[in-house]
């Protein structure tokens, strides 16, 4: 018995290095990129390589900004106990 894989995943090609650049290139733009991603990872006829890079790429993101809140939130407090023990 055959094993198929599903029609998005068998009949995509790899991306190029000229793709990978552009698509790099896109993703640095600041706002541009970010909503870029979002159109990559949840549209439907993206090719597969750029859809998983984009959900990656959006899961960083949010691991960086909740590492970043929690650091804030830290320093934050540190802060106000130093202003509340110099009274």
């Amino acid at each position: 018995m055959d094993q198929q894989l599903p029609v998005s995943q068998s009949s995509a090609e790899p991306m190029s290095v000229k793709d990978w650049i552009i698509t790099l290139l896109i993703t640095y733009i600041p706002l541009v990129g970010l909503i870029m991603l979002l159109v990559w990872a949840f549209d439907s006829s993206t090719h597969p390589n750029k859809k998983n890079f984009a959900k990656a790429s959006l899961i960083w993101m949010l691991i960086w900004i909740v590492v970043a809140l929690i650091f804030f939130a830290l320093f934050a407090s540190m802060m106000m106990g130093v202003m509340g023990n110099m009274e």
